[in-house]
């Protein structure tokens, strides 16, 4: 059976990426002009083709060029602009376009014109070959000024939560999931009771034994967390301080603190013949210390301890636990525990220590300090740089979902009611007094630049604590991405009179600093390079290096090891009911240890949450959902960074043939480019 029509030979096809958002097709009449670079122009081409349904949602569609469209075809040369408009007609009007391709069939010549914009109606959209520039070179001011507004009006700042992290007022479309149901943690959780006979055995009550808890892990559904094997061997309770949730709390130790009082005689058989003072010599002592839990609520009746844990690198160079106090004061009943009290009691111990670190892990390591401090920067991104910007264009990967995962996070299950409420001891309103004091205090130049804060922490040093798996990776990943972004913003600020004249760079960098509230917006970060007015290049490179860091490599570090390590209850208890110990003398049974774990029904619902939380949602970092970067000298950059990560995952796969168990974490593989999940 033969065609109804024929297609026209041509020699110039243009193809038309629309977006894959809510509401990105049109139904609307659309046209172009193309423009070469010695002044020729076609005449205005509508994109239609006939008996098809164009322009639909996340689609690639083909148009052929009619030859009476483009005059003295053999004279046309770079295409370098491209003049874009539609109409109004029908309802669906709306348009979102990723970008447009022109291929020149006589030349074999093609030119992309990145869009990443919604497209009014009736407005002439001027378009230049691989629009990336700088606000001071762009020829079309008036249209970026337009879109910034626009974009001003979409993004606008808030504060849900008195003194708070800066927020989004409302959720742009923009920002919208493109497939709702793949990110619907309801829907998630269902599936996941459906498929799993764990609903069957924990429909209500305790567990009778520590052994029946660990029989529930039988099915792939839900397989035995790391944790459960571990929990209380005090080699792993070291490993989580280096290499787990919480992986840069931990510090040198350069003296003993008067508020925790260990002395020699208390630890002397767990020094391997050192004193207290030779092995701060040595460098082998180190602290965590979570006072800034002090003076948190928490829900009625739970308490939540403020522990300071003193910790030992062994001959074997592994980190070893030796003094556990449960709160900042020192005192008769606060006594200093260690590996010397019986077992059952040093593991009740170290179980509220990590309920406390549990804690500090959702409100700061994880949710505080990437997700909502991030969100912050993503509207400011917005807000001050153009789609054109090459600073955008770097930094717009690693924005994916950001927003909306935190809208959808906050709703289901850091709500009053929700899920923090439920299986952890501070709740929602202790989760965000947390928040509030890490914000406060946190730094860009010292805690986002991990160089700076190993030095702080007194950890710069390979030598120093040579179990810290966390750094030694996360070192590699964070030079890469500064080598990435100083070849990156190099390449379009050769001089420093161009960073300077960059209105919508500084005013970014402005409104980074810019006080956090609700009524004139700001993010409120402290110790910004420059501090709100980017003079140089290294500061630039310093603040674009925390945002990709944070946004990838902080966020995954924190956040994948989560079922492996809270779904087993007693490794890493969310919740802890009734006192901690005030006495050594004070006898802990296998009953005291089950009675203050979590009963069944909250079991189930950590084991769910923390296994969706787990999951990676988005491609790998450098892989991109979304390239926006075409400039040919610019993806030879990122082209650079890609191979790099390559060698650090060959060089982190085989660190992790000799570490028991793996680090896997901070292989590039397994990293995503955003804070999606």
């Amino acid at each position: 059976m033969g065609c109804l029509f024929t297609k026209p030979t041509t020699d110039f096809m243009i193809y038309v990426q629309t977006g894959d958002r809510r509401n990105a097709g049109t139904d609307a009449n659309v046209k172009i002009v193309l423009n070469d670079d010695d002044g020729n122009s076609s005449e205005s081409i509508t994109l239609d083709n006939y008996f098809r349904n164009d322009f639909e949602r996340g689609c690639l569609d083909t148009f052929h060029v009619p030859p009476s469209k483009v005059k003295n075809l053999e004279r046309m040369g770079k295409i370098v602009r491209i003049q874009l408009w539609k109409d109004s007609a029908w309802a669906a009007s709306d348009w979102y376009v990723d970008k447009i391709v022109v291929e020149n069939r006589l030349t074999n010549a093609t030119f992309v014109f990145p869009i990443f914009r919604w497209i009014k109606s009736d407005y002439y959209y001027q378009i230049k070959h691989l629009d990336t520039s700088l606000p001071q070179f762009d020829e079309y001011s008036d249209q970026r000024k337009m879109e910034l507004d626009e974009k001003r009006k979409n993004y606008q700042f808030d504060q849900k939560v008195p003194d708070g992290p800066a927020q989004v007022k409302s959720m742009p479309s923009d920002e919208q999931f493109s497939f709702d149901y793949k990110w619907d943690i309801v829907t998630l959780k269902a599936k996941l009771i459906a498929t799993s006979v764990l609903v069957k055995i924990m429909a209500a009550g305790e567990f009778d034994s520590l052994a029946a808890l660990t029989n529930v892990y039988t099915q792939s559904t839900f397989h035995k967390p790391t944790g459960a094997d571990r929990w209380s061997n005090d080699l792993y309770f070291g490993l989580q301080r280096v290499a787990s949730l919480n992986h840069s709390l931990i510090s040198l130790l350069t003296s003993i603190p008067e508020k925790f009082p260990v002395t020699d005689e208390l630890v002397k058989p767990l020094l391997e013949g050192l004193t207290l003072h030779d092995a701060i010599e040595q460098k082998r002592l180190f602290v965590c210390d979570l006072k800034i839990l002090e003076d948190v609520k928490c829900r009625d009746p739970y308490v939540l301890c403020v522990p300071i844990a003193l910790f030992f690198v062994d001959k074997n160079h592994q980190l070893r636990p030796i003094a556990i106090q449960l709160f900042q004061e020192p005192g008769p009943d606060n006594p200093i525990f260690t590996p010397l009290d019986p077992s059952l009691m040093w593991a009740y111990v170290k179980m509220w220590y990590n309920n406390a670190d549990a804690a500090y892990h959702q409100a700061l390591t994880h949710l505080g300090l990437t997700h909502l401090l991030m969100e912050g920067v993503t509207i400011a991104t917005h807000r001050n740089l153009s789609q054109s910007h090459p600073v955008f264009k770097l930094l717009a990967p690693h924005f994916l979902y950001l927003i909306a995962i935190n809208s959808r996070g906050l709703e289901l299950l850091v709500a009053e009611g929700g899920w923090v409420d439920k299986t952890m001891n501070f709740g929602c309103r202790g989760l965000f007094s947390v928040i509030t004091k890490g914000l406060n205090t946190w730094r860009m130049d010292t805690d986002g630049a991990l160089p700076e804060d190993l030095k702080r922490r007194g950890l710069d040093d390979p030598n120093v604590l040579p179990c810290y798996h966390f750094r030694d990776d996360a070192l590699l990943l964070y030079n890469a991405i500064k080598k990435y972004v100083r070849a990156y913003v190099d390449l379009y600020y050769p001089t420093r009179e161009l960073i300077k004249g960059d209105t919508e760079i500084q005013s970014f960098a402005a409104e980074l600093v810019k006080e956090r509230n609700r009524s004139t917006g700001g993010v409120g970060i402290k110790g910004v390079p420059g501090n709100g007015e980017i003079t140089c290049s290294e500061d630039r490179v310093l603040i674009l290096t925390c945002i990709i860091y944070t946004c990838s490599i902080s966020h995954a570090s924190t956040n994948f090891p989560q079922y492996e390590e809270y779904a087993f209850p007693p490794n890493y208890p969310s919740l802890m009911r009734g006192k901690p110990p005030s006495s050594k003398d004070t006898d802990i049974t296998e009953k005291d240890i089950l009675s203050s774990l979590p009963d069944k029904p909250t079991t189930l619902d950590i084991m769910i949450v923390t296994k969706i939380l787990s999951a990676k949602g988005t491609k790998s970092i450098g892989d991109f959902e979304v390239q926006y970067i075409f400039d040919p000298q610019a993806r030879e950059i990122v082209d650079q960074f890609r191979r790099d990560l390559k060698e650090i995952s060959k060089k982190i796969k085989a660190r992790n043939q000799h570490r028991n168990p793996p680090y896997q974490y901070l292989d590039p593989e397994i990293i995503p480019n955003s804070i999606s999940i």
